[in-house]
């Protein structure tokens, strides 16, 4: 009798037309339809995905399970269904708008026989702009460690998991959690295996993000991300004593989760739910936020969680609107250390230590800070940004200046200093930008570098402080692209270039016609 070598699990709600790709790249795996099992749980779809599954089902009927159940609010449940049907000696999740490279989980399945690993990490790619953190993906390693590695970075459940490992310590998701709910899963799992393995040698998984963002992770609200924070982290505490190790996972935590509830779309929230954040937040940084965590956040974060700390809901405000409204802060010099000027640095009313606002080690990349003033196309040949840094001695402190959007490096020059500080103009070349732009197109963020105090610093430029969305049309070839410049969820300066395919323009063209006309 043959072994179901790995069950695939999928929990599906509304991913059409994505899913059909989905499903055929599981179907076509080099590991043959003989070792593998797809178990399909559809939460209740209403735009044609369970019928897609059924299909799929009765063309593979000794491989395909599909179970329908009505819609749950998240992932959780059926991913759980799930785990009740699977068989296969291991584990594999998949999102059902994301795809596999063929040899996938020939690979994995392969690596974790050979090595005897209980979890194993295949190079994840993301597609339409899609953000994966990729240090973990460095490099193949048959033993990393959970808490002396970036693996806290990539706690996603797209992972082999060996089944054994799953049923022995009984994991689950939790399910009164709509977004997140793989983390406290992945991580116990990494705390429990005897080896955690990560495969860097070829393209497994390729997450999409959807074009029209739909999926409850883009949509969720920030009351429902401030549970699923709080859950996390309280899941993280109890599952591993305090010290550095759990320090190292919940590094990530507050990096990710908490300080994202603090970004600049904070400022557009009713002050009711505001103040139940700020509290909430306060109670988990009183708990958890030790001085090593503190210590190792990026400035802005750092600053934003101990002003939600110490401070009052005006003060945070007043934080956040430095950044969005003011521009980059003063620096502030006291002896041999540099301090990030922000509002309540040195506030006795506030009481926070200077470690806080502290950039002594980071000193180039707060130089690399610039504000973006304007972005303009100069006709279809590049795109010319104009920024500004606060600090009047910028060309005295450091050697040059360039500017990148992703990879695509631009011609920088300072064109001059005066008392208000200097002034940075790039010019991204829109040839460059496409020559390396990926099929499906991407998001990139502009970013400064530069070389200061035997260093080199870089920071993603603060995107116009009155946003002006430029776009326009280019050919990569015969195939149409748009470029846009906007900013991102963090205020960043980001260069959109997206491809013109036939649905995109059906749908914009449908979004022109008169409602309720032909």
């Amino acid at each position: 009798m043959t072994v179901t070598d790995v069950t695939v699990i999928t929990a599906v709600y509304n991913t059409m037309p994505y899913l059909t790709r989905c499903l055929t790249s599981l179907v076509e795996q080099t590991i043959g339809l003989d070792r593998l099992e797809i178990v399909a749980v559809d939460d209740g779809s209403t735009d044609g995905s369970g019928r897609e599954l059924d299909c799929f089902a009765r063309r593979y009927p000794g491989t395909i399970k599909v179970v329908h159940q009505s819609n749950s609010g998240g992932p959780a449940g059926p991913s759980n269904r799930g785990l009740e049907h699977a068989t296969g000696r291991y584990v594999f999740f998949i999102g059902s708008d994301d795809h596999l490279g063929p040899e996938a989980l020939e690979r994995l399945v392969a690596a974790a026989d050979r090595w005897d690993s209980d979890v194993v990490l295949g190079r994840t790619v993301g597609v339409n702009s899609r953000y994966i953190h990729q240090a973990i993906f460095a490099a193949t390693a048959s033993d990393v460690d959970l808490f002396d590695s970036a693996l806290p970075w990539s706690l996603s459940n797209t992972k082999l998991f060996r089944r054994e490992l799953i049923e022995k310590y009984g994991l689950r998701y939790p399910e009164d959690m709509p977004v997140g709910s793989d983390q406290p899963f992945t991580i116990e799992a990494c705390v429990r295996a005897r080896r955690v393995s990560v495969l860097a040698d070829y393209d497994y998984y390729y997450a999409v993000r959807r074009l029209n963002a739909r999926n409850i992770t883009y949509r969720s609200r920030h009351l429902e991300r401030l549970r699923c924070a709080e859950s996390i982290v309280a899941f993280v505490a109890d599952l591993i004593e305090p010290g550095q190790r759990r320090d190292a996972v919940l590094l990530r935590h507050f990096t990710w989760e908490v300080a994202k509830l603090l970004e600049n779309d904070f400022l557009g929230l009713d002050r009711g739910i505001q103040e139940q954040v700020v509290a909430q937040v306060r109670e988990l940084a009183q708990q958890y936020l030790t001085d090593e965590i503190r210590d190792r956040l990026p400035v802005d974060s750092r600053v934003r969680l101990g002003v939600a700390r110490h401070g009052s809901l005006d003060d945070l405000l007043a934080v956040i609107r430095q950044d969005t409204e003011v521009g980059v802060p003063p620096t502030v010099i006291d002896g041999e250390r540099w301090y990030a000027g922000y509002p309540g640095f040195r506030d006795a009313r506030l009481g926070m230590s200077d470690r806080w606002f502290d950039i002594s080690d980071t000193a180039a990349d707060w130089l690399a800070r610039l504000d973006t003033v304007s972005v303009a196309f100069e006709g279809n040949q590049a795109l010319v940004v104009t920024a500004r840094s606060p600090r009047a001695d910028l060309p005295r402190l450091v050697r040059d200046v360039h500017v990148f959007a992703g990879e695509t490096a631009a011609a920088a020059s300072v064109v001059g200093s005066d008392a208000g500080g200097t002034t940075v103009r790039a010019r991204i070349s829109l040839r460059e930008l496409l020559a390396g732009v990926a099929p499906g197109g991407e998001l990139r963020i502009v970013r400064a570098r530069l070389h200061a105090f035997g260093g080199v610093g870089e920071a993603p430029l603060r995107g116009p402080a009155r946003l002006v969305r430029h776009r326009t049309l280019l050919l990569r070839g015969v195939r149409p692209y748009v470029v846009t410049s906007t900013t991102n969820h963090k205020g960043q300066l980001v260069i959109a270039v997206v491809p013109v395919t036939a649905r995109r323009l059906t749908a914009r063209l449908r979004s022109r016609l008169p409602r309720g006309g032909n």
